[in-house]
């Protein structure tokens, strides 16, 4: 489970095992508070939450638009 960043507590990472076949690059988010799924394209998007509010998943989408490069940069130098 590649941790990619952490942010204002969060935990930015992946699974190593993303399915099969693989699903397309996304990132998960977890905290004490709860977890996130976000895909990254073809725009960043909400797949599921469970314990965040509204006002914290915004900011955690923007956390996630902000460093879509660096994520997508990890996913395909973890899976290649």
């Amino acid at each position: 489970m590649p941790i990619i960043l952490r942010y204002k507590g969060f935990r930015f990472f992946f699974y190593s095992n993303e399915g099969s076949p693989r699903e397309p690059v996304h990132v998960h988010i977890r905290s004490g508070e709860g977890e996130a799924k976000f895909w990254l394209r073809p725009a960043v998007l909400l797949e599921n939450s469970n314990g965040f509010d509204a006002r914290t998943l915004r900011e955690l989408a923007e956390a996630v638009e902000q460093h879509a490069a660096l994520i997508e940069r990890a996913w395909n130098e973890h899976f290649s």
